[in-house]
């Protein structure tokens, strides 16, 4: 009687296992989806470099191009919330040629500036107060996270359009999803700055038009497998 109990308890376990170990029948296919937008705010990162033989006077000096800057800042009624001061150093450089010490200074400020109209006068008065260094500039959208939602909307519509295209033909259907990665990477194009205006020629130069906008494309990629009925 165990023996035949024990028989039973081992042909279910085996039945069992192989009905879990079963393959699914699935189709896996990728997805993209695309928005294009034109930006509307703009994130610039900028510096203060000033160099000397003298490290207090070239943190001296550092610090009064920076306090320039701020109160220009302030001047085009950004909020405070939308400037920040990001990174501040003071190194000693050896000159080995010299056999003398010289000090870097250096103070980046990041601004987010929310009306784009104001970028090429904002940009000519930056160096014009100290700055001497523009790190980098992010044409970005103050609506990225819907158009985030909508191209990942996107990209399922695109995943699913293709899974019922290759199985059509093979007379199934899909049926639910079984597994959802999200690949997607978000990138900001870098606008083209013309250099040589930061430079202004003359306190009576006009302003110039220095930026091309042009669009945000954000992208959703996912890879999804699919059920098949």
């Amino acid at each position: 009687m165990k023996k035949t109990i024990l028989s039973f308890i081992c042909l279910f376990t085996v039945l069992a296992y192989s009905q879990e170990t079963k393959p699914i029948p699935q189709i896996s296919v990728m997805g993209e989806g695309k928005v294009k937008v034109t930006p509307d705010q703009v994130l610039i990162l900028a510096t203060v470099e000033t160099k000397g033989t003298n490290a207090k006077d070239v943190k001296k000096q550092n610090d009064q191009q920076m306090e320039a800057v701020l109160k220009l800042i302030k001047s085009m009624d950004l909020a405070p919330a939308d400037y920040k001061t990001k990174r501040v150093s003071l190194n000693p450089q050896y000159d080995y040629e010299k056999k003398k010490h010289n000090y870097n200074a250096t103070q980046t400020i990041e601004i987010l500036l929310r009306d784009l109209s104001k970028y090429d006068e904002l940009m000519e008065e930056l160096v014009d107060k100290g700055i001497n260094r523009i790190d980098n500039v992010t044409f970005q959208s103050s609506k990225l996270a819907q158009h985030q939602a909508e191209a990942r909307k996107l990209a399922m519509k695109e995943a699913k359009t293709k899974a019922e295209d290759y199985v059509s033909v093979l007379g199934q259907k899909i049926g639910s999803a079984i597994t959802i990665n999200d690949n997607s990477q978000t990138y900001y194009p870098q606008p083209v700055f013309a250099m040589k205006s930061m430079r202004a020629e003359s306190m009576d130069a006009a302003p110039k038009e220095t930026m091309a906008v042009g669009e945000i494309e954000i992208t959703a990629n996912v890879s999804v497998s699919f059920k098949l009925d």
